[in-house]
């Protein structure tokens, strides 16, 4: 059953709302992105901007396209077509292919307002699907976020799409825009079903082939699922503890262990599986996957990061998790984040409440050990003073040294500009550094 319907913005002369905005405004949902098609786009967009207090820009002036911001809402305009009916055949879904003129009045060819009820996922036509075969990530996405279930048919045609797409005899869409509907099923609560959605319909290997490589690997002690799902498993822990995960978390939350296929190696004797360096290789892969995906370079650094730390160890004391914060401040608290979905998402032989509980106590330290400096403080000596003082040229040595002094700080063991001097003074080999000038 859908909520009361919201209150409509007001209809710029001779508009119609059409796509995803009609379709949320018939569920009782408040669209954030409102799309018109009216006969003068520029004005439509001007007298919407004066009247929601936004702002109206251009999008493509050739082809009439503009847009109005107000804080968090977007209004695209775009030329009505010459027929209204046939621009609606030419649709995905059935869900999409409404419009709703002034007044409310709804303009629906194809039963979507039933299927909206039945909160079912209908194709308009598989020529549709084919024409952009985009729009077989597009149901995985709305199947996601929205809640319904794919339509037989159109299962069937997505599941063709996949297998055409992989075969090369449909053109595989731009990475950025598989992106975009990866990202905004990631964003919803149930993206980890909604990744198993996109594997079940062939479409992950087509975009994370890396992925689906833990299916069937086995882990053992702390771990009772495979390395796929437990990837999976983990996205969904962290995102019901952290619902307001950025996307390089949850990036980092589902291929934390994507390197340990490639890892795996079995002891002759004992059977027993190790994934020895699986942080490293998972860095890289991950690297390499959000690169071909088109993600800011910023974004993949830090998934990457996190990756590479997260099989870093918990101190075991209040020094330790001074030290820990110092040298890992820039990924906290998402580090810890991160390695708390992975172990919660691991519940195999080796897990107990005696662990457990020790985890979370590790955890506990470094969250206090964050709190009491959340901030790095400014330095005590700068590169010129360490140089002055050993008698250095610029070099590595002079960031060595630096290092070790802001470790020292944080730890506690130095606290003032003097007992600064006085460590550098007795930094080891600063002497004979001094002498030879190196």
């Amino acid at each position: 059953m859908f909520r009361r319907r919201p209150p409509l913005p007001p209809f710029p002369p001779g508009a119609v709302l059409v796509g995803g905005a009609a379709r949320d405004w018939l569920r009782g949902v408040t669209p954030r992105d409102y799309d018109w098609a009216l006969p003068d786009p520029e004005a439509g967009a001007r007298a919407q901007a004066a009247q929601v207090g936004g702002s109206a820009f251009a999008l493509d002036e050739a082809r009439g396209y503009w847009r109005v911001t107000a804080g968090d809402v977007q209004h695209d305009f775009v030329p009505l077509p010459a027929s209204l009916e046939d621009d609606l055949r030419r649709r995905d879904f059935t869900v999409n292919a409404l419009a709703i003129r002034e007044g409310g009045r709804v303009l629906d060819l194809l039963g979507g307002q039933g299927d909206l009820k039945r909160r079912v996922l209908r194709m308009v036509s598989e020529d549709n699907l084919r024409a952009d075969p985009l729009r077989a990530w597009r149901a995985a996405r709305f199947v996601t976020t929205l809640g319904f279930t794919l339509e037989r048919q159109t299962e069937r045609a997505v599941r063709q799409v996949a297998s055409d797409l992989k075969a090369g005899h449909l053109p595989f869409p731009a990475w950025e825009r598989i992106r975009d509907e990866v990202h905004a099923l990631l964003q919803s609560p149930e993206a980890a079903r909604g990744l198993l959605t996109l594997d079940d319909l062939g479409l992950l290997a087509l975009t994370l082939p890396e992925l689906p490589e833990g299916r069937g690997v086995e882990q053992g002690g702390f771990h009772h699922l495979d390395v796929f799902h437990h990837n999976l498993e983990a996205l969904h822990q962290l995102l019901g503890r952290r619902p307001d995960a950025d996307l390089p978390l949850r990036w980092a939350a589902l291929l934390h262990d994507v390197g340990k296929p490639r890892t795996l190696a079995l002891d002759p004797e004992t059977g027993r599986r190790s994934f020895h360096g699986h942080d490293r290789v998972g860095a890289d892969l991950s690297t390499q996957m959000l690169t071909r995906l088109k993600l800011p370079g910023e974004e993949v650094k830090r998934a990457a990061a996190l990756v590479k730390a997260h099989m870093v160890q918990l101190p075991a004391n209040e020094t330790e998790a001074r030290r820990f914060v110092h040298r890992r401040r820039d990924l906290l608290p998402d580090l810890l984040s991160l390695m708390l979905a992975d172990r919660e998402a691991a519940r195999g032989p080796s897990s107990t409440p005696g662990s457990r509980h020790a985890y979370a106590l590790a955890m506990e330290r470094v969250l206090a050990a964050l709190e009491e400096q959340p901030a790095a403080p400014a330095p005590l000596l700068g590169g010129e003073d360490v140089m002055a003082l050993l008698g250095l040229l610029p070099g590595p040595r002079v960031g060595e040294v630096l290092r070790a002094l802001a470790e020292a700080r944080a730890l506690g063991e130095v606290g003032s500009v003097e007992e600064a001097r006085a460590f550098v003074r007795a930094w080891p080999g600063g002497r004979r550094a001094a002498e030879t000038g190196s």
